[in-house]
C-alpha cells in the first residue's frame, strides 16, 4: 500500500472529537455483531491529511478484512466515472450542454436526439430503467448499440428520476467515443493513476484487485449470505461504470480531498477549480427525485446536502455545501467544503431501506458532530 498520496495525522491534530468517532466504532461493531454485515471500513481525512482509517470484521466468510481490502462501491463509482467526464470537458472534448447525439450520433434513435450530456449525468435524461446486460460487459460494440437503443420513459428534463443503472453506461460510451479507449483504461490512466491510487481504487479489477476484493453479501431468510451475481470474476472485471468500482475507504477520502483541494492531490492536478465548481453545483434545485422520494440536489456526479429538512446519506446536520454519493444499500462517501473533512463508510452487504438510510444518518452525523 505504498505511494498513498495523503500524509497521516491524528484525530486530535485534525480537530476531530475522538469520543464521537469511538461512538461510530461502537455502532459499526454492533451492526457486525448483530449480523447486519460481515465487515466494514471507514476513513476520515481533513485538510489534505488522513486522520483516521479502520477496518472491521470479515472480507469473506471466515476471512478477516484488512487495510488492503477493496470494497464494492456500487454507485459511489458514479463520481469516479463523472471525474473522467470533467477531465474530458476541461480538455475541450465536449460541453455538458451539448446534445449526447452530437458526439454519439446513433444515440438519437428513439427520439433521444435532443438529450444533453447534462441531462444524462444529472438523471434527467428520461431513461431511468434502461438496462445493459452482461453480454455488453466485454463486447463494447454491443454496448454502444444497446445504449443507443435506449427508449424514453418521459420527456427529458421534465422529471428527476435516478438513472441508477443506465446513465453511466451512456457516459462510458461517450468516453470511448471521445478517446478511442476502453472507458476503464481512460478512467485508470486519467483519474486514478494521477491520484496514486491504482492499487486501492479500480474500475475493472486486475489481478491485485481480485486478490483484495471483498465479497458482497445480501440478507436472506437464513441470514447474510454472499451475493453470487456481484462476486463473479466477470462482474469484477467488467468495471460497471455506475456501480462496479472497488476501493479502500482511504482511497475514497483521498479522492474527495482532491475535490476539496480544487482538483489537486499528491502534487498532481486532475482538473481546475472552476471545473469543480461547475460540477459540484446543485443543477436540479429542489426537484423531487422520484426514485429517492425526496429532493437530491444533483450535481455532475455528486449530490449536495442543500437546505431541505433531510437528505439521503450525507447526514441531516451536514453543512449545506456537503457533497457526496452512496452505494446501493452498503455505503456512503462525502466531503464538506466548510470544514475540509472527507469521509468514507464502506460495507460488504447490500441492505434495503428503511434500515439502510436510518443507519447512514447515524453514521454520517457521528462524523459531522466530531468536527470542531
Amino acid at each position: 500500500m505504498s505511494g498513498y498520496p495523503l500524509p497521516s495525522t491524528t484525530l486530535e491534530e485534525a480537530h476531530l472529537r475522538p469520543e464521537q468517532i469511538a461512538r461510530l466504532h461502537a455502532l459499526i461493531e454492533g451492526h457486525i455483531k448483530a449480523g447486519r454485515y460481515p465487515g466494514a471500513q471507514i476513513a476520515i481525512a481533513r485538510h489534505g491529511k488522513l486522520a483516521h482509517f479502520k477496518t472491521f470484521g470479515d472480507a469473506k466468510q471466515g476471512v478477516a478484512a484488512d487495510d488492503a481490502s477493496m470494497w464494492l462501491l456500487f454507485s459511489n463509482t458514479k463520481v469516479i466515472t463523472a471525474a473522467a467526464c470533467w477531465i474530458l470537458a476541461e480538455q475541450g472534448a465536449f460541453r455538458f450542454t451539448d446534445t449526447f447525439a452530437s458526439h454519439v450520433p446513433a444515440f438519437a434513435r428513439n427520439g433521444k436526439g435532443d438529450v444533453t450530456v447534462m441531462q444524462v449525468i444529472t438523471h434527467l435524461a428520461g431513461f431511468p430503467n434502461a438496462e445493459v446486460g452482461p453480454d455488453c460487459w466485454e463486447d463494447h460494440a454491443r454496448l454502444h448499440d444497446t445504449v443507443c437503443n435506449f427508449s424514453l420513459e418521459f420527456t427529458p428534463g421534465s422529471r428527476l428520476h435516478y438513472h441508477g443503472a443506465s446513465a453511466h453506461w451512456a457516459l462510458a460510451v461517450l468516453i470511448e467515443k471521445l478517446t478511442g479507449q476502453d472507458f476503464r483504461t481512460f478512467i485508470r490512466e486519467a483519474v486514478i493513476a494521477p491520484m496514486r491510487l491504482t492499487g486501492e481504487m479500480q474500475i475493472g479489477l486486475d489481478a491485485h484487485g481480485m486478490q483484495h476484493a471483498v465479497d458482497m453479501h445480501e440478507p436472506k431468510d437464513a441470514g447474510v449470505v454472499p451475493a453470487a451475481d456481484r462476486n463473479s470474476d466477470a462482474f469484477k472485471k467488467a468495471g460497471v461504470p455506475g456501480g462496479g468500482g472497488y476501493a479502500t475507504a482511504r482511497a475514497m477520502v483521498a479522492f474527495y480531498q482532491m475535490m476539496l483541494a480544487g482538483g489537486t492531490i499528491g502534487g498532481n492536478r486532475l482538473v481546475g477549480p472552476r471545473t469543480l465548481q461547475y460540477a459540484i453545483r446543485n443543477w436540479t434545485g429542489d426537484m423531487h427525485d422520484h426514485a429517492m422520494n425526496q429532493p437530491m440536489h444533483r450535481g455532475l456526479g455528486p449530490h449536495l446536502r442543500g437546505t431541505t429538512p433531510g437528505i439521503r446519506g450525507l447526514g441531516a446536520i451536514a453543512s449545506p455545501t456537503t457533497f457526496g454519493h452512496g452505494g446501493a444499500g452498503n455505503s456512503y462517501c462525502w466531503a464538506d467544503p466548510e470544514s475540509g473533512v472527507s469521509f468514507a463508510y464502506l460495507t460488504n452487504c447490500r441492505i434495503p431501506d428503511p434500515w439502510h438510510s436510518q443507519r447512514l444518518e447515524l453514521v454520517s452525523n457521528f462524523v459531522h458532530s466530531a468536527i470542531l
